[in-house]
């Protein structure tokens, strides 16, 4: 229950000016400067530049000595696995291995694109394994790359991938041994 008290000490109108109106005449000011629609422009433009060229894996280098290594991508659970109606369908502890169920249909190869060098390995691999290849950049434009090739490329974002494998030189690509991966980092002639 609200009840009004009054005033205590003396009040004064207000001196601010409205903060939204303070936003919007800054913006028409803005924009009837074109300052507004640069500043779009360069908006559009980082964007645009962010999907064509992403941000470059970090910390890999070119290979500089052809090295072989294998990769186990078994797990462990480490909680029990319940179905829909709470029944147990994998108990914590359980270890499997995803290359027993589905294989890898075609080999990896990870190669920065910024390297001339290394593109022109990639294609010798990609040509080599007749196709059976899912190149995966590290660096450079796969944009450029796909209209260049008229073949589809990826991006390892972040170096998801070639950290979960252990790759620290490109070109790398891997390929299913039975149950394991093989890494073999390329030496660029």
């Amino acid at each position: 229950m609200a009840v009004d008290l009054g005033a205590i000490g003396p009040t004064h109108p207000i001196q601010e000016r409205n903060l939204l109106d303070q936003i919007m005449a800054k913006l028409r000011e803005k924009e009837a400067s074109g300052e507004l629609k640069k500043a779009e422009q360069l908006a559009r433009d980082r964007a645009t530049e962010s999907i064509t060229s992403p941000k470059p894996v970090p910390n890999l280098r070119r290979v500089e000595a052809a090295r072989t290594y294998y990769y186990d991508p078994s797990f462990v659970l480490d909680r029990n696995i319940l179905d829909e109606k709470g029944g147990l369908m994998f108990p914590a502890g359980t270890k499997k291995n995803p290359l027993e169920v589905v294989s890898l249909s075609k080999h990896l190869l990870f190669f920065d694109a910024r390297d001339p060098r290394q593109v022109a390995r990639a294609k010798q691999l990609i040509d080599h394994y007749q196709g059976r290849v899912k190149p995966i950049l590290v660096g450079g434009s796969y944009i450029d790359l796909m209209k260049t090739w008229k073949l589809r490329v990826y991006f390892d974002q972040e170096g998801t991938l070639v950290r979960r494998l252990g790759i620290t030189g490109v070109p790398a690509i891997v390929s299913q041994e039975g149950n394991r991966l093989r890494i073999d980092e390329v030496r660029v002639q």
